[in-house]
């Protein structure tokens, strides 16, 4: 019997849909009766002149649209799938200077670059420091609990290992990572009200961030230190980035490696305290597969598109060249044909090919290793300072298209 329609009008970048929840009922009913769909759109609303997008809900689509870049390009509309409809067409394309909207050879150039900051080496260096900032991290949000021990758990421990983890990689003295978090914020953020941030905010956070990085690379230039900025761009002609192509990295930094990361933590804290079952067995065990299944389960990146470089099938949908492609990991990663009770959070669930770091291709996360050590460590300290932590309210959401945000996350420890 197939499924029964999706309301009309209905639109997965709505911004008031992923405020209220992720639609996982409507995502399953394209799964099983029309997994490429095309949702239409007011041109305009979502900062582009056409009439809609293509939903690409199932797991294997998704990976395959990934994985094809000449067929389906990041570079045309960028990855954000959703705009304010306010934006200018030059304040699209000025994004394209951001490694996340490249395409190859471009990107390949620029990857091959930047992933010498992220080698296993590279991390490994990293873990000491990064273990004794979750320790630090969690013992102050303790000590700065209301007398009920109550607290927000997104400003007060989320947002903090991701910030300091970013400042530690790059060399941002440490004292700066508040901003970082607030011109990072300007840029995620544009679509919620209680922000109050306009597209023109978020341009000029944007533009804040890459000075403060080119400034940085310059010093670095001059300067040399043992860290990664040094590395990059010490010798431009030497195949290192610009200066200000390593202004752009750090914006890339700022969102994917700041954002992701602290609400992938958050929603895994909120998963555990909805599953203590989950949180004794980690307690008692700490799984290794802990950390994926908290990616999976939270998935912080609802979407990123895509754009036909040419007439194509995808499953029964014939995509015209131009036509903009919503690739929906939140879908994939809730696919039954993938995964045994997709909407059970399992922190033992082994293997786990979910695409909550990218469907492949090249544009898969360069900071996975990176983000899965932060979780691993966090997750760890909650659980050793903090282990009677419990929910005091339901989670504030962000209002986004494209991020699956929480804003408030009040929990206690009495």
């Amino acid at each position: 019997m197939p499924c029964p329609a999706l309301p009309d009008g209905f639109d997965f970048t709505d911004p008031d849909v992923l405020q209220d929840r992720v639609p996982f009922p409507e995502f399953a009913r394209l799964r099983q009766s029309e997994p490429v769909r095309w949702i239409a759109q007011r041109p305009g609303i979502a900062g582009f002149g056409d009439a809609g997008y293509w939903a690409v809900t199932r797991h294997a689509d998704v990976k395959y649209v990934s994985t094809h870049p000449e067929l389906f390009s990041s570079n045309l509309n960028t990855a954000v799938i959703r705009f304010n409809e306010s934006i200018s067409r030059d304040q699209i394309d000025v994004q394209k200077l951001i490694m996340l909207n490249m395409d190859p050879p471009e990107h390949t150039r620029v990857r091959q670059i930047v992933q010498r900051g992220f080698t296993p080496r590279a991390i490994r260096s990293l873990e000491d420091a990064l273990r004794s900032r979750a320790h630090r991290i969690v013992t102050t949000a303790l000590e700065n609990a209301a007398d009920d021990g109550s607290f927000d758990f997104v400003t007060q421990v989320a947002v903090e290992l991701p910030l300091q983890a970013i400042a530690e990689l790059i060399g941002v003295p440490q004292e700066d990572r508040s901003k970082i978090f607030d011109w990072s914020n300007k840029m995620a953020a544009y679509d919620d009200p209680e922000y109050a941030i306009t597209e023109e905010v978020g341009a000029e956070a944007a533009m804040e961030i890459v000075s403060y990085a080119m400034n940085l690379a310059a010093t670095r230039k001059e300067c040399p230190a043992k860290d990664i900025v040094s590395q990059l761009v010490a010798a431009e002609d030497e195949g290192n980035l610009s200066s200000d192509e390593f202004g752009f990295f750090v914006i890339l930094l700022a969102v994917a490696g700041n954002e992701t990361t602290r609400n992938a933590i958050t929603h895994g804290m909120h998963a555990f305290l909805t599953h203590p079952d989950q949180w004794e067995l980690f307690k008692r065990e700490r799984p290794v597969t802990t950390a994926e299944e908290i990616v999976r389960w939270g998935t912080p990146v609802v979407s990123f598109q895509r754009t036909a470089t040419q007439d194509t099938e995808l499953g029964d949908a014939r995509i015209k060249k131009g036509d903009r492609v919503g690739i929906f990991y939140s879908s994939a990663n809730h696919d039954p044909e993938v995964f045994a009770d997709p909407d059970v959070f399992t922190i033992t669930r082994d293997p786990n090919p979910h695409l909550g770091f990218g469907g492949g291709g090249p544009h898969f996360c360069l900071g996975k290793s990176l983000a899965v050590l932060e979780i691993n460590l966090i997750f760890n300290a909650i659980a050793e300072a903090m282990p009677t932590l419990r929910l005091v309210g339901d989670p504030r959401r962000l209002r986004s298209a494209w991020l699956n945000g929480v804003k408030e996350l009040q929990v206690s420890t009495r």
